[in-house]
C-alpha cells in the first residue's frame, strides 16, 4: 500500500500498531471505547498523520464514510459484544468507512483450529515466577469461548473472565459479503501460508466492491 495512504486502525488500544504506521509514513486514525487505553496511545504520540478518536466501531462517526484505503482489526479485536447481531453491524461499518476498492485485514482466532485442539483448563509459569492458569468453557450453540484465568506470586493473587464469540471462516465471509466486502485471501495467521483446518489463528483480506 502507498505511503500516505489512510488507514483506520479499530479499536487502536495503546496505539501500538497505529504509531509503527504513522511513522512508516501512512495517514492513520486509530478509534477505541477506552479512554485509558487512547491515554496510553497518545502519551506515544500523535502528528499531523496520526489521530486518536474515542467511539464505538458498532457505529463510527459518520464524516467516515469512504474514507480509508485500508481498516486493520487485529490481534482478536472481534466478538467481545454481546449479540452477534452487533459483530454484523462492525462489519458494515468497517465497509462503510473504506474507499472502494479499500482493504479490511482481519485477524483473530479460528473456531476451527481452536476447538481442534481445545484445551478445558491448562496452566504454566512466565519467566518472572507468576503461575498462570486458565479453565475454558465453550457452547457450540452460540460460539462463545468463556476463560477464566487465575494468577499468582508470592502472595499476590488474581482473576479475571472474558467471553468471545469464535467464527470460521466462511461465517465471516458471509458477514462481510453482506457488507458488499468480498474475502479474497485467508492466511493461517501471520503466517505467509493459506489458512488450514487446524490454524488456530486466521487473518483474512477483504476487498470493499
Amino acid at each position: 500500500m502507498p505511503v500516505g495512504s489512510r488507514i483506520l486502525d479499530v479499536p487502536c488500544g495503546q496505539g501500538r500498531h497505529a504509531h509503527l504506521l504513522a511513522e512508516s509514513g501512512y495517514d492513520v486514525d486509530g478509534l477505541d471505547y477506552s479512554t485509558d487505553l487512547l491515554d496510553v496511545a497518545r502519551r506515544r504520540g500523535t502528528a499531523r498523520n496520526l489521530r486518536y478518536t474515542r467511539g464505538d466501531m458498532r457505529k463510527m462517526p459518520a464524516r467516515w464514510g469512504g474514507r480509508f484505503d485500508a481498516v486493520l482489526n487485529l490481534f482478536t479485536s472481534f466478538g467481545f459484544f454481546a449479540h452477534p447481531s452487533d459483530d454484523a453491524r462492525v462489519i458494515k461499518e468497517f465497509a462503510r468507512v473504506l474507499k472502494p476498492g479499500g482493504t479490511l485485514i482481519w485477524h483473530g482466532g479460528s473456531r476451527d483450529g481452536v476447538m481442534a485442539r481445545f484445551l478445558s483448563r491448562d496452566w504454566w509459569t512466565s519467566p518472572d515466577g507468576t503461575l498462570f492458569a486458565q479453565q475454558r468453557e465453550f457452547d457450540s450453540l452460540s460460539g462463545v469461548l468463556t476463560v477464566h484465568s487465575t494468577w499468582r506470586k508470592g502472595s499476590r493473587k488474581g482473576a479475571r473472565e472474558h467471553r468471545l464469540r469464535l467464527y470460521t471462516a466462511t461465517r465471516l465471509s458471509e458477514l462481510c459479503a453482506d457488507a458488499g466486502l468480498v474475502v479474497e485471501q485467508a492466511y493461517d495467521g501471520f503466517n505467509d501460508r493459506a489458512l488450514r483446518r487446524a490454524s488456530s489463528e486466521m487473518l483474512l483480506v477483504a476487498r470493499k466492491e
